[in-house]
């Protein structure tokens, strides 16, 4: 299952990428959320660093893992993930449209790794456009939040 989101701003690519890359601010707003947010290894973004998630979802704890796959300053972000029989990958990039504005494109599969997986997704595709709403909306949000104390 895919999601996708495209987020314009009004800021140079290589300040928007910047806010999308301060993953000390990004885990603090996790935090905010309730979302526990553990980091694991390397401290400077780079390929190989991890964080371990925690979170409640449906009235039941939810484990993810994380792995930073890609970083590529100042355009390319990606990630790798794990949860419970599912894979995850993360993607975000960053596009300049001119000088003062910017785009970032931010994209998200999951991915079943066993049946009882497989069929959650199905399920879940059965609503996919209202969770593509809910996607845009919290992802946009989330965005929008980080970009906007950049400014």
């Amino acid at each position: 299952m895919k999601f996708s989101l495209r987020h314009d701003s009004d800021l140079p690519a290589e300040v928007l990428f910047r806010a999308v890359s301060d993953f000390d601010r990004i885990e603090r707003m996790l935090a905010r959320r309730g979302i526990e947010v553990r980091r694991n290894q390397l401290v400077a973004p780079a390929a190989g660093a991890g964080w371990d998630v925690g979170f409640d979802l449906r009235g039941k704890r939810r484990e993810l893992q994380l792995d930073l796959a890609q970083f590529d300053q100042p355009e390319r972000i990606a990630m790798t993930g794990l949860g419970e029989g599912l894979d995850i990958a993360i993607a975000m990039t960053v596009i300049a449209l001119t000088r003062a504005k910017s785009r970032a494109i931010f994209e998200v599969e999951i991915r079943p790794r066993h049946m009882r997986a497989r069929l959650m997704l199905q399920t879940a595709k059965l609503g996919k456009s209202q969770l593509d709403r809910k996607f845009a909306d919290r992802a946009g949000r989330f965005l929008g939040d980080l970009t906007s104390q950049t400014a």
